[in-house]
C-alpha cells in the first residue's frame, strides 16, 4: 500500500499531497511529527529504527516519527502510529515545531515541518520489530552529553528536536 505525505508551505498551509517515497526523493516540504514519551522519572524513550529502515536505519530517534495521512490530524496520527510503533497509549500535547532538511547517503532527502509532541506512560513497550530495533529509557542529560559525544548514532531530526524540548 503506497502512502502519501502532506505537502505544505513554510507556513503549514497545505499545498498538495504526494506519495511518500516520491516526496523524500524530491526533497519537498511536507508535514511531519516526532513523539517525546516520559516515565514517571522523566526519562525520554528512545527507539533504536529497524535495520532495514529506508535511511537512518540502526540509529537512535525519539519515541516514534511519522507522517499524518491526507485528512488526518497530527495528534490523530501521532496516537496512531505511537501504537503502532511501540504498541502505547498517551494523551500527546503539541509542544512546538520546527522546520529541517537532510539529505541521506542514498540520496533520498528529508523536508519536514515536523511537529513535536510530548506525553507520559507507564507502560513497557511492545515494539514492532518491521519499525524498531531497540529501545531504553534514558535521563535528558545522558542523552545531551551522548549526542555531542556520538553524533553519528542519532537521527537528524532527533538532534534538532531535542533542542525544542529542552
Amino acid at each position: 500500500m503506497k502512502e502519501f505525505v502532506i505537502l505544505v508551505d513554510e507556513q503549514d498551509n497545505e499545498i498538495g499531497v504526494m506519495e511518500k517515497m516520491q516526496a523524500h526523493k524530491e526533497g519537498v516540504l511536507h508535514r511531519a511529527f516526532s513523539i517525546f514519551i516520559f516515565n514517571s522519572k522523566n526519562e525520554l524513550l528512545l527507539q533504536q529504527r529497524a535495520l532495514s529502515k529506508y535511511h537512518s536505519a540502526g540509529l537512535w530517534t525519539n519515541t516514534c516519527c511519522s507522517h499524518p495521512r491526507p485528512n488526518e490530524t497530527i495528534k490523530d496520527a501521532a496516537a496512531r502510529r505511537l501504537f503502532e510503533e511501540m504498541g502505547l497509549t498517551s494523551d500527546l500535547t503539541i509542544k512546538t515545531h520546527f522546520i529541517y532538511k537532510s539529505t541521506f547517503e542514498n540520496g533520498l532527502t528529508e523536508h519536514e515541518f515536523d511537529y513535536v509532541l510530548i506525553g507520559y506512560t507507564q507502560a513497557v513497550p511492545v515494539i514492532n520489530p518491521e519499525e524498531v530495533h531497540n529501545y531504553k529509557w534514558k535521563d535528558i542529560a545522558s542523552i545531551k552529553k551522548d549526542l555531542v559525544e556520538n553524533p553519528q548514532h542519532y537521527t537528524a531530526w532527533f538532534k534538532i528536536a531535542i533542542e525544542q524540548v529542552f
